[in-house]
């Protein structure tokens, strides 16, 4: 297997915005608040760290102002270092289909930030968005590629797919023979039952990946699996590793919300959190939460520096949020800072950074629409 050293981690944090776009209008989707106390990067980031990867490159687009602010050098992940380390690596374009950086897919992102892979030393690269939540060790990953003398390694899980999940945003089925080659690549297709889905991971050695992204930048291709997994599964030997892990997938605002309040189930909270596969994230300086005489709290994650002097069921509650006398919220998403008076009542609510929700208020949503309140607004 390849040593440490010889793997690179890529990390695009905004690859998927245009899925929760509520969310990203101020921040990319790595950025996005996850669980209480994490962001989405925080997932393939750590997921990395703890496969052994010394230099992780993180591709972002726009409004990365927060991303920058939550990994900093990457000390949180141990990737603070002279040698290699984390790198972010801001959209800067060398091609005449990008317009200030905003590239169109992967491939032209990677030629964007060419320069960065050309100084690496590593003989593979593990790529990974932010969009699918799961806790994976890459390293049999990494095995597995070698050993089938593969192009393109894609990671790949079992899931249902139905109508609505098929044509939200892009969800690439994978066809497979018995061996495990990819045969065909579909994109959004009607199809229900289970299926075998990209879980939006690749491995492939730093040449193949070099070949693959001067092609496309002298033939006008941007996209990794169109023009590519799609276009050349006859040129090239592109097989599937199937992670049996939990995973979760953000493509919406309802997935999100049904994302995080699976954390309130012990069995998903412990399929994804691993004794032994910690996941990282930039540590606040906030003190214990606090709870009133009055508070009620069933059923629900609080996260430090919260104070609830209400009632919480069925919600999950990140840091700094406050909830007061006389106040009931049920199957919400509270985001950091938001700030819900007196003798409210939120319900099916999801609540970006902020927030303020003034006394004597009711905002509810439903099950299958969760009402998202903008980041800062006040009610």
């Amino acid at each position: 297997m390849a040593g440490n050293s010889k793997v690179l981690g890529l990390i695009f944090a905004s690859m998927h915005d245009s899925s929760v776009r509520d969310m990203t209008e101020h921040r990319t989707m790595g950025s996005i608040m996850y669980g209480g106390r994490y962001r989405l990067i925080d997932f393939p980031l750590s997921n990395m760290v703890n496969s052994g990867f010394y230099e992780v490159g993180v591709i972002t687009k726009s409004n990365y102002g927060s991303l920058l602010d939550h990994v900093g050098n990457g000390r949180e992940w141990d990737l603070s270092r002279k040698k290699g380390g984390l790198h972010l690596l801001p959209p800067f374009s060398q091609t005449g289909g990008s317009h200030e950086g905003i590239y169109r897919g992967r491939l032209e992102a990677l030629n964007n930030v060419w320069s960065f892979l050309e100084h690496s030393k590593a003989e593979y690269v593990v790529m990974s968005d932010c969009d699918f939540v799961t806790t994976i060790d890459f390293r049999p990953v990494i095995e597995h590629h070698i050993a089938t003398k593969a192009d393109i390694t894609t990671v790949y899980g079992k899931y249902i797919c139905n109508e609505e999940n098929t044509t939200q945003s892009a969800l690439n089925v994978l066809e497979m023979d018995n061996d495990g080659r990819i045969n065909n690549v579909l994109v959004n297709p009607l199809l229900s039952g289970e299926c075998n889905i990209s879980l939006d991971m690749f491995v492939m050695s730093r040449a193949f990946l070099s070949k693959l992204v001067k092609e496309a930048a002298s033939q006008g291709k941007h996209s990794l699996v169109a023009d590519c997994l799609q276009a050349k599964t006859r040129e090239y030997n592109f097989m599937g590793y199937e992670h049996k892990g939990y995973f979760t997938r953000i493509d919406s605002n309802k997935s999100y919300f049904e994302s995080n309040l699976a954390l309130l189930n012990t069995e998903v909270r412990n399929k994804l959190f691993l004794p032994d596969a910690p996941i990282y994230t930039k540590i606040g300086d906030n003190g214990p939460a606090r709870y009133g005489l009055e508070a009620s709290v069933k059923n629900s994650l609080i996260a430090d520096g919260c104070i609830i002097e209400g009632t919480v069921e069925n919600c999950v509650i990140f840091r700094g949020v406050k909830v007061e006398k006389g106040s009931v919220v049920k199957n919400c998403v509270l985001q950091q800072g938001t700030k819900v008076g007196k003798d409210c009542s939120l319900n099916y609510v999801i609540t970006d950074k902020n927030v303020e929700v003034s006394d004597d208020h009711v905002v509810n949503g439903s099950e299958s629409y969760p009402l998202y309140v903008k980041k800062n607004a006040k009610l």
